[in-house]
């Protein structure tokens, strides 16, 4: 057998179950893979090895008893530290909480662990997930495996890199405006941002809105939806959480792409903006695809309200979630959370509820789209992987973006549809970077949307300038 910290999810709980590969041997064959890679990434921040090593040895031993496996039994996992997980060090990538260590899991990684999951680490991200680069004044930056001098991404960036590289075949992200599916994007994996409640949170800031989910990251549309199994659930503690099936996701087949309505878009007609060479390598991806589906045909959503509206109403969440922080520790929260804070106290109630009603509008206006296809295509990112030292780009095709979150509309604007959307690795772009696309599924559609992605993905892999982008050897492993 090669490396098992090389094999997928897929593979190697399959290999678990029919006890041809053990829980211990593909921890340890992780660990050594972070131990080597990891210093050039900054991928992982906090491991608790030993409390991981006891855990696979105890699966070891559930497999050869005969014992009933759960769907993650004996798989590595990494946390993104913005969950509390006990006994493991979790920052929420702030100075505020740098020398943290919960004594109880949140619920979701409760969750995990009950499905049989290792959970080996905690995974980078921006202070309190806030940015589209994965920087911190805890642990400092996360960075691109394919350009070291670039970022992976945000605000899970951290599980990003970890996957590309093999660190770990899962690990755990959340989406706002496109944490999970930014860095998917950039690093060449699969970023899940499901149907908002469908993976509950006990600890919702705000309790009834499409913002924030919490999702799955890996490097296949398979693992994706195993590792959906063991992440959703029913919580009477979460208001958008719901009845469930979470075997639901287990062993899922391909659709039948031939019966499967597509629609396309750029850049939303001109709403979102985009960087010609990404237009182009999309224009590509587009022409490839012609006589894949039933239907492929342009649909360009009507999002001209978008940009305002995400941007006030992410300002109330900043509000809610931050104010506190913000006037007692001003001096060290990142400038990401000051911004919102202070555009959000500079904001009128008349401004929010015409954010409110133009977000009913734009949910409506997409539903009449779904009539007509079964699958809308985007570009992934805006842009390409920046650099570090740069920073987020202040202009896109010589126009000027006036304020951190405008390079993300084509991700942001989709948040407010409420719709399902998994972002699949395509390629690369014109600089040599991974480029990927979002796939954005019916209204609670998340099997159905796995499964035409699942399709496509296969198809990807048939086609030489369209399989998933691997980092090179410029890394020390």
């Amino acid at each position: 057998m090669s490396d098992p910290s090389e094999l997928s999810a897929s593979d190697a709980r399959s290999l678990i179950g029919l006890r041809e590969l053990s829980p211990v041997e593909l921890l340890e064959a992780c660990i050594r893979r972070i131990e080597a890679i990891n210093p050039d990434i900054n991928a992982i921040v906090a491991t608790d090895y030993a409390r991981a090593r006891r855990e696979a040895k105890h699966a070891e031993k559930a497999v050869m008893e005969g014992t009933a496996l759960s769907p993650l039994h004996g798989l590595p996992i990494g946390i993104k530290d913005l969950n509390a997980t006990a006994g493991l060090r979790t920052t929420w990538g702030s100075k505020l909480f740098e020398n943290y260590v919960p004594t109880e899991d949140e619920a979701l990684v409760a969750r995990m662990r009950r499905a049989g999951g290792i959970i080996v680490a905690k995974t980078n991200t921006p202070e309190f997930g806030s940015g589209t680069a994965t920087d911190n004044l805890v642990y400092g930056p996360t960075r691109n495996p394919f350009d070291l001098e670039r970022t992976s991404g945000g605000s899970s960036g951290g599980s990003a890199a970890a996957l590309a590289t093999n660190m770990l075949p899962l690990c755990h992200g959340s989406d706002t405006g496109g944490s999970l599916r930014n860095p998917a994007t950039w690093c060449g994996v699969v970023g899940f941002r499901s149907t908002p409640g469908l993976i509950p949170r006990e600890n919702r800031t705000i309790n009834y809105t499409h913002f924030n989910v919490q999702g799955p990251m890996a490097r296949s549309i398979a693992d994706i939806s195993l590792m959906m199994a063991g992440c959703i659930g029913n919580d009477e503690r979460d208001p958008m959480a719901n009845p469930c099936n979470p075997s639901a996701f287990l062993n899922i087949e391909p659709a039948d792409l031939k019966h499967v309505r597509v629609g396309w878009t750029e850049d939303f007609g001109g709403v979102a903006p985009l960087d010609n060479g990404i237009r182009d390598c999309f224009r590509t991806v587009i022409t490839a695809l012609s006589d894949t589906f039933k239907s492929l045909d342009r649909h360009d959503p009507n999002f001209s309200d978008a940009r305002n509206c995400f941007w006030t109403l992410r300002c109330v969440n900043y509000l809610a979630s931050h104010m506190e922080r913000y006037e007692k520790h001003r001096n060290i929260i990142s400038q990401n959370i000051i911004t919102n804070v202070e555009a959000g106290m500079k904001m009128s109630l008349l401004e929010v509820s015409k954010a409110e009603v133009q977000w009913r509008k734009i949910y409506q206006d997409f539903e009449v789209i779904f009539k007509d296809i079964d699958l809308l295509i985007v570009p992934g990112n805006a842009t390409p992987a920046f650099r570090i030292d740069e920073g987020i780009p202040h202009e896109i095709n010589g126009k000027k973006m006036e304020n951190y979150m405008d390079a993300s509309l084509i991700r942001s604007a989709l948040t407010l549809t409420g719709h399902p959307v998994v972002a699949i690795p395509c390629g690369y772009d014109h600089i040599g970077l991974p480029f990927g696309l979002q796939l954005v599924g019916k209204r609670r559609g998340d099997l159905e949307l796995l499964k035409i992605a699942m399709a496509l993905e296969t198809t990807f892999s048939h086609t030489a300038n369209l399989k998933r982008a691997i980092p090179g050897r410029a890394l020390s492993y």
